[in-house]
């Protein structure tokens, strides 16, 4: 038996790219960050070249934890269909979201021309494809509603889809609003870059004990006795929220993911789109820089680690199986396959801002299949919200909604 490596991918290519410090001593600062992957480093990035004096800790080693196993596909579209999200939030809200998801892809290219590396980044095209016939008209009532707001789409037939991708499917939604990427690797260009030209501080190794909240100022108590005095604290932690927030923030899921060997050919149509269906849960694909095959998908409902971790060599058969049945002709051979955990809403969109518990606190967390996109539009939120401005998706993106 071939025993998968339980660790993802890119921690594995990566190694250890930089080392930090554990918080040994009583610090000060505007706002402190809780959580070390892409999301806190976002939001780093972001408050930091605002002017604000920035500390962020994370528990364990920085981007090893969902940030870490993400398969990184950069999407507008929603695990919750244009059309449905509609029906569920109202039109305008909806709309909304849409549009600031899609613009989204497109900050994440501005900020990535900033950085001194590409984090494995690239812009691509996104196909949504039917799975069976009874997903068509679904599908395409989604490619009309998507159309009729303004975003770029393209309906391709059966016989398109295979002759340009040698695809099986039904036909599906073409879009050019995507984008892949590295996101371990991007965790920690972003928070070098901060750090470096910004003054923000990074510890790991560092967990959050205890929280004294002021009407002024908070302070913050880690596992080392040392003490953090900050104005206000954000929550990048994830999943692992469920820690804090006990009720009320969703479900857990475990996913799981595989990675092939490096190939000679892959078409060009392949390695310049990401792919996903609508099966439910959805499988999804892509390439990597270093021409592998990603594939993802198998979600189901999360129990413990234990056993999440105990079906990785079966859910990866699953998943290479379905690659075969799509993809007839392009041969994969697994290398490495692991398993993450994240957090699902009911309706998959995240949560961003106060929490009425917390005083002087906001959380941003990327729950769903868009995480990485929805830290993007984070970032940007939360800046206003530190600010006292206005931001209308801080009521999309509300807690108790």
């Amino acid at each position: 038996m071939k025993v998968r490596s339980k660790e993802p991918y890119w921690l594995l290519k990566n190694g250890i790219i930089n080392s930090y410090p554990s918080l040994r001593k009583n610090v000060t600062c505007d706002i402190l960050i809780v959580g070390g992957g892409i999301t806190g480093a976002l939001a780093a990035y972001q408050l930091s070249r605002d002017g604000h004096k920035i500390v962020l800790i994370d528990k364990r080693d920085i981007g090893t934890g969902s940030s870490g196993a993400t398969t990184s596909m950069i999407q507008y579209e929603l695990d919750e269909p244009l059309h449905s999200l509609m029906e569920m939030i109202g039109k305008e809200a909806a709309i909304d979201i849409y549009r600031g998801a899609a613009r989204a892809v497109g900050k994440l290219e501005e900020i990535i021309s900033e950085l001194p590396q590409d984090c494995g980044f690239t812009t691509k095209q996104s196909l949504h494809f039917a799975s069976s016939d009874g997903d068509v008209a679904g599908l395409m009532k989604e490619f009309e509603c998507q159309k009729m707001v303004g975003l770029a789409v393209k309906w391709l037939s059966k016989d398109q889809v295979f002759s340009q991708y040698g695809l099986n499917s039904e036909g599906g939604i073409l879009t050019d609003t995507a984008a892949s990427m590295d996101a371990y690797q991007m965790t920690h260009t972003l928070l070098q870059y901060s750090m470096n030209h910004f003054g923000i501080e990074v510890y790991d190794h560092t967990r959050l004990e205890s929280v004294e909240y002021g009407k002024s100022k908070s302070f913050a108590v880690v596992d080392t006795t040392a003490m953090i005095e900050c104005k206000t604290i954000i929550y990048t932690t994830g999943y692992e929220t469920h820690e804090i927030i006990r009720s009320g923030i969703g479900r857990l899921i475990s996913t799981y993911a595989c990675v092939s060997e490096p190939m000679d050919d892959i078409l060009p149509s392949l390695s310049q789109t990401v792919f996903w269906n609508t099966e439910n849960p959805y499988f999804y694909f892509r390439t990597t820089m270093d021409n592998r095959i990603l594939i993802g998908g198998e979600d189901e409902n999360f129990k413990n680690p234990q056993r999440r971790d105990r079906l990785i060599e079966e859910k990866e058969s699953d998943l290479v199986a379905k690659f075969q049945r799509q993809m007839p002709g392009t041969p994969f051979v697994a290398d490495f396959s692991w398993a993450g955990t994240f957090g699902a809403t009911k309706d998959s969109l995240p949560y961003i801002g106060e929490h009425p518990d917390f005083r002087n606190s906001y959380f941003m967390l990327g729950f769903g299949g868009n995480g990485i996109t929805f830290s993007i539009m984070g970032m940007e939120i939360l800046s206003d919200a530190v600010a006292g401005r206005p931001n209308k998706f801080l009521e999309h993106f509300r807690f108790k909604r």
